[in-house]
């Protein structure tokens, strides 16, 4: 499927590693002109050396004088902008919400949620310019279930979906469309370290854990990173112009969290 994205300008936040460089190297497949920010050095290297046309900066996006020189970072670079994906998000602590660390809750809520306005207010006057504007926020599926242990994340996840559907009907008349991601159980090395420190604080093994999570979907697999790339590309493209304002599931049917 031809889905016209060659030359389109695109700006991912944590776009070296994980979701955010799956991402990177799709909408590279397609000819787009990519910049990226991320916090882990050794992973912007790599990068440079697998990808040396994707530009890039080190950039803490809860850190919003850090976000100002990505922008300014990222214009220069692409000479414009068409696409935001607000990939950044940490894991945040594990543990009952009397136990949770309180400078814990502050950078999960910071780097989930705050990071998205921080980005997305200097976007906007981007892509008011753009032929084809379109922001990603990645939520999850803890962004529609509770989620036992996880309150920080699951917090800032819903507060995603919130502010995605609210930029979405301000800014419909720009023609600016706004949709989340929601990944379920996504395969790689953050999914396993979450289920881990879970399986921990419940006293069970990993397998047991693991078996648990899988067992809450109709389809019992774990999501693909490449998987969620393929669905932001497409409502990035002129295919999908008129999505917006949708909390898109992929997560193998999931009906709770463990």
């Amino acid at each position: 499927m031809e889905l016209g994205l060659n030359g389109l300008r695109v700006l991912i936040t944590a776009g070296a590693g994980g979701i955010g460089l799956e991402v990177a190297r799709a909408f590279a497949e397609e000819g787009a002109r990519i910049h990226v920010c991320d916090v882990d050095e050794p992973a912007l290297a790599a990068l440079r050396a697998s990808h040396p046309a994707i530009t890039q900066s080190r950039t803490d996006v809860a850190d919003r004088g850090a976000v100002a020189a990505l922008f300014a970072d990222a214009q220069a670079a692409l000479g414009g902008l068409d696409v935001l994906v607000n990939n950044a998000g940490i894991a945040g602590p594990t543990g009952r919400v009397d136990e949770i660390n309180v400078e814990d809750w502050d950078r999960t809520i910071e780097v989930c949620l705050t990071s998205q306005f921080n980005c997305a207010r200097l976007a906007v006057p981007l892509l008011k310019q753009s032929k084809n504007p379109s922001i990603v926020n990645l939520s999850s599926a803890a962004g529609k279930f509770g989620f036992a242990l996880r309150s920080p994340y699951a917090a800032a996840k819903w507060g995603v979906i919130g502010f995605t559907k609210s930029l979405a009907r301000e800014l419909g008349e720009f023609g600016i469309r706004v949709n989340a991601i929601l990944p379920g159980a996504v395969a790689g090395d953050r999914q396993r370290r979450v289920m881990e420190a879970k399986a921990q604080q419940l006293g069970i093994p990993f397998a047991e854990m693991e078996t648990r999570v899988l067992a809450n979907g109709s389809i019992k697999e774990y999501v693909t990173a490449r998987q969620l790339a393929d669905q932001i590309l497409f409502i990035c493209s002129e295919r999908g112009r008129t999505i917006s304002g949708q909390a898109l599931s992929i997560d193998s049917d999931l009906q709770a969290l463990f």
